[in-house]
């Protein structure tokens, strides 16, 4: 319908954010979906929903699905920026370019997103937006060394752009999944889990749901654990 709310979702062919696009458009969204795969615009076919192929490392990438997100739906109120996963290994072993990889994975991705998106969601009156982040944001595994590092960097760029942009009534927050069900479960991880048991993609994509909502509007800056009280600080 031509007055329901416009969302832009990122890596959306599969996992998170495949179930996070059929989140939004089972509540009413009209979406544009972008993916490396092709796999965002398989699944923007079955949604009745604006598909692209491209990368969020790619600034034109993020340029033609803003474009073209606005040429076909005229405004813009949402964005859920959503990524693959950056190089994992010990430590020392990781090199220069799996740390620049991972900074324009996880971080440069949504800088510029936000530099595309800000204009028309002060025009749409306002806006959300949320980063899928992780759990070792603050509580750093050496699992994802450079996930951890780079996403607490996303944590303090969203506390930035949200004080920045609260008056012009654009909210960003994250969302920290701990383990999900779109990895292979492991039983030792599942022990460390007080409820036992991975997330789901779809509690992921009802907790982005609301963040976008307006039920979520003074929720802004923040960053969100949806992990099973996998982690132990307060």
């Amino acid at each position: 319908m031509p007055d329901s709310p416009v969302a832009i979702v990122t890596a959306a062919g599969k996992g998170m954010g495949a179930a996070i696009a059929r989140e939004l458009s089972a509540n009413g969204y009209r979406l544009a979906l972008m993916s490396i795969s092709g796999a965002a615009e398989t699944l923007a076919s079955e949604l009745d929903a604006l598909g692209v192929t491209g990368s969020v490392t790619e600034p034109d990438d993020l340029r033609r699905l803003v474009d073209a997100t606005l040429d076909r739906h005229g405004r813009l109120d949402a964005v859920v920026n959503n990524t693959g996963h950056p190089p994992k290994g010990p430590l020392l072993e990781l090199t220069d370019d799996d740390w620049r990889n991972g900074l324009e994975l996880v971080l440069l991705g949504v800088v510029r997103m936000a530099r595309l998106v800000t204009p028309p969601l002060k025009a749409a009156g306002g806006g959300a937006i949320v980063n899928i982040s992780t759990f070792a944001a603050f509580e750093p595994s050496a699992a994802f060394p450079i996930s951890a590092t780079l996403r607490a960097a996303l944590a303090s760029y969203t506390k930035l752009y949200a004080d920045a942009h609260a008056a012009d009534g654009i909210r960003m927050n994250n969302v920290l999944p701990g383990y999900i069900d779109s990895f292979p479960a492991d039983d030792e991880l599942v022990r460390q889990i007080p409820m036992g048991r991975y997330g789901s993609v779809g509690e992921i994509g009802k907790t982005v749901r609301f963040l976008l909502s307006a039920d979520a509007g003074y929720i802004t800056g923040q960053n969100l654990r949806v992990d099973g009280g996998l982690t132990r600080s307060v």
